[in-house]
Parts: C-alpha cells; structure tokens; sequence
C-alpha cells in the first residue's frame, strides 16, 4: 500500500475572493511533498477558467493517520491567502496557519 505524504487541496475565487468553493484536481494526493509542490502549477493552470482566482496549497498527511482524515477546514482571506488543515473528527493535526478567520467544512 502506498502512504500518502501531501495532499493538493485547490479553491475557485470570485475576483473579489468574496465567493470560494473547493475545486477538483485529477490528482490530489501525492507520496512526497516535494511531488505535490512540483504537480501543483500545473494542477492551478489546467484549471484556469474555472473561477477568475484560483489557489491551492500541499498539505502535510501523516502517513499514521491517512485513512482517518475527514474534513478539511480553509479560509481563503481578503489578500489572497489560502488557509487550510486537514482535521481528524474535529482534531486539527495538520495546518498551513495557526488561526483561520473563518472555518468551511468540507466532507472529503
């Protein structure tokens, strides 16, 4: 079985980045976390089109706990900034930053 290190997690912007919503990569899981930083560029420009702002980040999965994540919790903030974690029944066990403004749950 292979472990999964990072995960791509990508959202779609209105140009205000008032309105954001979870995009779809084709791969969105990846062994190492230097491959997800080095597949994302081309994730973000193959999905171009999709929303006027388009942002993603490689989070960190413990390879321990890969089969129990269960939401995502992000925040994109007025300056363009993804904030993301990957949250295990409501534990956060992996972040990007310390404290999102503003939290949407997505069921994965």
């Amino acid at each position: 079985m292979e472990h999964v290190a990072a995960l791509l997690f990508v959202v779609g912007c209105s140009s205000t980045m008032t309105d954001c919503r979870e995009l779809e990569v084709p791969v969105s899981v990846f062994e190492t976390a230097q491959a997800c930083v080095a597949e994302r560029p081309f994730a973000l420009g193959d999905l171009q089109g999709r929303a006027p702002r388009i942002i993603g980040k490689c989070l960190a999965v413990d390879p321990a706990l890969e089969d129990d994540y269960d939401q995502i919790a992000w925040n994109v903030r007025p300056d363009g900034t993804l904030v993301a974690s990957l949250e295990v029944s409501g534990m956060l066990v992996a972040s990007n930053s310390a404290r999102p403004e503003k939290d949407y749950l997505k069921q994965q």
